[in-house]
């Protein structure tokens, strides 16, 4: 039995905050500003000048690509591809695989205005299969020798330019393959290991993960639910399958379904395929592109909707996102449920019209915060493409919560790191669509523990619960807005305990993940 003493921001329906809580065989047992005698000699935990949460949700991640990535070199940081290639040169030098990943190219944020070349990549790493995948996970860069290594199978594919080395679109998935297959059992359950330990550094003890695509057979989405079911330190895998084909969800008996690649209704900005009502206003201009019609998105979800899953879509510009709405529309007018849940992922530029039909229809909205001032996609470039009217409606967190419908955050990692941090101070200053602390906590929180039905054992610091916590260096609710961003995590408690690492022998871990019966997915 333990008594935290400080702040206690328990995050329940009143935002109370109060000085003491007791946890006891992993559960809260009580929470209040006097201590009643029967806690009196419990074992002290004083805050001091921190503050006890309830622990963070990333509600929107990639957790197989990211656990592979992650095991890689990471290049968002670098101000120049010259400095992408240093840092490729001395990965080389120390890595001992023949094949090579990096991720987090962008050509908006280097000095150059381009992705790395093929011919760069040649230069610092000519004998050893190397792929440089851009930030927005839809695009790589490979050099001379995977290129000739998967030539045959790519070269009559969409998105095939063997002159830079770049691979969008089909081609691109077929790389992905690739790496994806040259990964064995043993080395992906030690990446996924080293991920979630990371995302604990962070205060997460949540994932809401998206799978099923750039893996054969959806072999992620298996040892991803094997992976969860492994876990012994408390930390929550939520299993998303991601094809449009509800067999894949029902055949592992998941209860959800959706997320991006083929359940993505559009693109992104950066690649100008995020579908959109008005052109572009750049020279490239196009409206970008819709992947699927109405017909087709409205069967799915109609499909799924009576099948009793839950789901969600990915949808960035507006065209998509209407086309999201009236699908989810469709269904629940075909067939209505209370407490479905559905959702719609990214949701950076929507309508009106759109919103009104989350409003009506409870339709809640896993958000990426950390897209707001992106440096691999910033503000003067996406004015040079949309315009600065358009630019001023994205991400519009304000209103979205002024509607009465749920936002919760995520990092569509490996597209940004999963930094809770981050997603606060992101919200809450982001200029005319900023929203209080409170609520930014809450979306960080309670709403993404909500948006998988998990809100009745976890999210918020109150009796009963489970003890899934996190102590921060300060009380976010006292300082400046201008400090959000200097808050630490200090401490990761699931269930009563402070964090243990996942590290163990993986073939143990694989086999209790086989044969564990809970449904902990």
């Amino acid at each position: 039995m333990k008594c935290y003493e400080g702040a206690i921001l328990t995050v329940n329906k009143n935002d109370d905050v109060f000085r003491y809580l007791v946890e006891d065989r992993g559960r809260i047992v009580y929470t209040g500003d006097t201590l009643p005698e029967a806690y009196a000699n419990a074992e002290r935990v004083p805050l001091g000048k921190g503050a006890l949460i309830p622990s963070f949700v990333d509600t929107h991640q990639h957790f197989a690509s990211f656990s592979t990535f992650q095991a890689g070199l990471n290049v968002m940081d670098a101000e120049s591809n010259e400095e992408i290639a240093s840092m490729i040169r001395e990965f080389v030098s120390r890595s001992k695989g023949r094949t090579l990943i990096c991720f987090g190219a962008s050509p908006y944020s280097v000095r150059e205005g381009r992705l790395i070349s093929r011919e760069e990549l040649d230069a610092v790493c000519p004998d050893k299969e190397i792929m440089v995948v851009k930030y927005d996970g839809h695009a790589c860069i490979v050099n001379t020798k995977l290129l000739n290594k998967m030539n045959d199978k790519v070269k009559d594919l969409r998105g095939y330019h063997p002159d830079t080395g770049e691979m969008n679109q089909e081609a691109f998935f077929k790389f992905s393959d690739y790496i994806s297959s040259s990964l064995s059992l043993i080395e992906m359950f030690g990446n996924m290991m080293d991920a979630v330990d990371f995302m604990a550094q962070h205060g997460i003890g949540m994932v809401h993960t998206v799978s099923g695509i750039g893996f054969p057979m959806n072999l992620d989405i298996t040892f991803e639910k094997i992976f969860a079911k492994s876990l012994q330190n408390g930390f929550q895998l939520r299993v998303f399958p991601q094809p449009m084909d509800i067999r894949v969800a029902t055949g592992r008996k998941l209860p959800r379904i959706g997320g991006c690649f083929e359940s993505a209704l559009d693109g992104c900005f950066g690649s100008h395929d995020a579908a959109m009502l008005q052109p572009y206003v750049d020279a490239e201009g196009g409206n970008g592109v819709l992947y699927y019609s109405d017909e087709k998105v409205i069967e799915f979800c109609k499909a799924a909707n009576r099948a009793g899953l839950q789901i969600e879509m990915h949808a960035i510009g507006d065209k998509a996102f209407d086309q999201a709405t009236r699908a989810l529309k469709a269904a629940l007018d075909d067939y209505p449920r209370q407490d479905h849940r559905h959702g719609i992922i990214h949701d950076c530029l929507p309508t009106e019209a759109g919103i009104g039909i989350c409003r009506d229809y409870h339709i809640q909205l896993p958000m990426q915060s950390a897209f707001i001032n992106w440096k691999q996609e910033p503000d003067e470039y996406l004015v040079s493409i949309m315009g600065e009217e358009r630019v001023s409606r994205l991400n519009p967190i304000r209103t979205f919560r002024d509607s009465g419908i749920t936002v919760s955050f995520g990092s569509d990692a490996p597209c940004t790191s999963p930094d809770p941090i981050v997603w606060l101070d992101k919200a809450v200053n982001n200029k005319a669509e900023s929203v209080t602390i409170r609520d930014a906590l809450r979306m960080c929180t309670f709403n993404g523990y909500y948006t998988s039905f998990d809100e009745k054992e976890r999210g918020s610091l109150e009796v009963g619960k489970v003890a899934d916590m996190v102590i921060l260096s300060e009380n976010p609710y006292e300082i400046g807005n201008d400090r959000i961003r200097e808050l630490k995590v200090e401490k990761l408690i699931l269930g009563g305990k402070d964090y243990r690492s996942c590290r163990r022998p993986v073939g143990k871990a694989i086999l209790d993940g086989m044969t564990n019966g809970s449904k902990a997915y």
